[in-house]
């Protein structure tokens, strides 16, 4: 009696969840008699396809445990979990094309040096006039 009480006091947002949380339950329950219905009947036909519906009927039922279990998360006002895994491929690879660009952008530079290099010296000329500024003429 008491808890009937307490259900009643619940807010409007409570209760919708609540409701929805029910419907969940009873269309993935519902689905997972008709897939097992489905499994037998497939069984009893053939050996070969009773293989097969197996494997349709183990990833339905997972796929409706992955979607049970993101709704109730929905529901309690969880947010999903953030994908590690492509963080962290995405960071390793921006690092490997940064490390190729940076390779490539000192190769580049290197080269250019490489003719800067080169010195240029002045001979003067016996034919040439003297330098005025030169303290040796």
């Amino acid at each position: 009696m008491f808890g009937i009480k307490v259900l009643e006091h619940r807010s409007k947002p409570e209760r919708i969840a609540d409701q929805a949380w029910q419907h969940l339950v009873s269309a993935v329950s519902t689905a997972g008699d008709s897939i097992r219905d489905t499994a037998r009947s497939a069984r009893h036909g053939s050996a070969g396809l009773a293989d097969e519906a197996g494997d349709v009927v183990g990833s339905a039922a997972d796929e409706a445990r992955t979607r049970a279990t993101r709704a109730l998360d929905a529901l309690a006002g969880r947010r999903p979990a953030l994908p590690w895994t492509l963080l962290i491929g995405a960071a390793l690879v921006g690092a490997a094309v940064g490390w190729a660009a940076g390779t490539a952008a000192r190769a580049a530079g290197s080269r250019d040096r490489a003719a800067d290099d080169i010195e240029f010296v002045d001979l003067e000329r016996p034919d040439s006039p003297a330098d005025p500024t030169n303290p040796a003429s």
